[in-house]
């Protein structure tokens, strides 16, 4: 029976290809040929390991600011999977997605796709087909056979390269790289804003005759704690507020997104106000997201060593917080004794939570791995295992006290399950 639903397309896509992740380029390169999407409007894509959500947020509301009709292809999803696809800033309706599903469904006949590859090709069809004029497309998992690799950027971007995903792209940083790099195209630019990329980053676009737009040489930046500037090669501005998106890296990925602009300036050309504006408007929920409210919540989906790291320095930027509860659930396959490991000196009380697919690490395991750390707690600490996301924030909420502050990180579906239900606005109990 064909599928009616959007849900019901997703279990489709999930059942048809014996794996979730197949690292293939050749069986997507077909279907999008035999479904014939073509852009006629620039088209920018965006690798890395961190950073890639906050520069594609960055550059949709800086384009959007200078008044073009901008498409956005962004993921994974928090809550509800439209939230991949944006047009003129708004979230598609499932009922949208539809006749791209039954499209794709169509032209691939014989072949089977990932469900990544499928619904890649869902929402690129509906963006090649909206009137648009500038489209961003967000890797999702390494770059050179990452689905989005099949559609030809005009200018690629390359945030930051960490260790991550390493059963599939490689042991170090110049595998890591030498992945991402993939999305480069000859005579096009390609912007990395990693301060210190691999060389394999280097080499492939030098061996391709890129045009590589370096942070510390082809753009930079410099501030202090009320504004920063910018500079590129012939572009500069002066005085910047900075970004909403809060954070330790969020200047970098501005940086990134600047230099892009200025790459495409011909067809992309951007005001100063634009870009002003787009800063200040830029939003992307669950990058150090701070929630107000008694305790104050903290949402982050860090995943890895490197941007727990961030995580970690935001928090000690916080300013002062008698107690520290944290929301904590990861996939197995992720490096979570580093990451507790660098959390557990600011953390007073760990709600471990299990996360509802398998490849997740269950609350128990998270707890075992925590107790042998060896990492110094800031005091006595406390630690509980829920069954999911909600339950643990709400074991949180009940042993903080107003001025505490609780922080859900280590995933994707962590921080989704504490937003099912929409932003929570916490209330403690006051002493006294």
């Amino acid at each position: 029976m064909t599928p009616s639903t959007l849900d019901q397309w997703l279990a489709h896509c999930a059942a048809m290809h014996p794996t979730e992740i197949d690292l293939s380029l050749e069986r997507v390169v077909e279907v999008r040929a035999r479904l014939g999407i073509e852009f006629k409007v620039p088209l920018i894509t965006v690798a890395g390991t961190n950073g890639k959500g906050s520069t594609c947020a960055m550059l949709e509301a800086i384009a959007l600011q200078a008044g073009y009709r901008v498409g956005l292809y962004a993921k994974p999803h928090l809550v509800h999977f439209e939230e991949r696809c944006r047009v003129d800033g708004r979230m598609v309706d499932a009922a949208q997605l539809l006749p791209h599903f039954e499209a794709v469904e169509a032209a691939r006949r014989e072949i089977t796709l990932s469900i990544f590859e499928f619904t890649t090709l869902a929402i690129v069809r509906l963006l090649s087909q909206a009137p648009l004029d500038l489209v961003i497309l967000e890797v999702g998992l390494g770059g050179r056979f990452d689905a989005v690799n099949a559609f030809d950027a005009d200018c690629a971007v390359i945030t930051s390269i960490d260790l991550d995903h390493m059963e599939f792209l490689g042991p170090d940083r110049e595998s890591i790289g030498r992945e991402k790099a993939g999305i480069m195209r000859a005579g096009k630019p390609v912007v990395v804003s990693d301060p210190l990329p691999p060389r394999s980053v280097v080499d492939q676009a030098e061996q391709i005759g890129a045009d590589l737009w370096l942070f510390g040489r082809d753009f930079n930046y410099a501030g202090d704690r009320q504004q920063w500037n910018w500079a590129g090669r012939e572009r500069r501005y002066n005085g910047l507020a900075y970004p909403a998106l809060r954070g330790a890296n969020q200047l970098l990925n501005a940086a990134g997104a600047l230099a892009a602009f200025e790459a495409m300036r011909s067809v992309l050309p951007i005001t100063a106000q634009a870009v002003r504006n787009g800063f200040a408007l830029v939003e992307l929920p669950g990058r150090f997201q701070i929630v107000a409210g008694q305790p104050t919540l903290v949402l982050d989906v860090a995943h890895n060593p490197h941007s727990v790291a961030a995580l970690a320095q935001n928090l000690d930027q916080m300013g002062f917080h008698p107690r520290t509860h944290a929301v904590f659930g990861a996939m197995r396959d992720k490096d979570v004794a580093a990451i507790i490991a660098r959390m557990v000196p600011l953390v007073d009380s760990w709600h471990f939570t299990d996360l509802p697919l398998p490849r997740a690490a269950r609350a128990q395991e998270l707890a075992g791995i925590h107790a042998t750390s060896g990492a110094k707690a800031p005091g006595p600490v406390t630690v509980q295992c829920h069954p999911d996301p909600q339950a643990a924030l709400a074991a949180a909420l009940a042993a903080a006290d107003p001025a505490d502050r609780i922080v859900v990180f280590g995933s994707f579906y962590t921080v989704g399950g504490v937003l099912k239900d929409g932003v929570p606005r916490l209330g403690a109990r006051h002493v006294g």
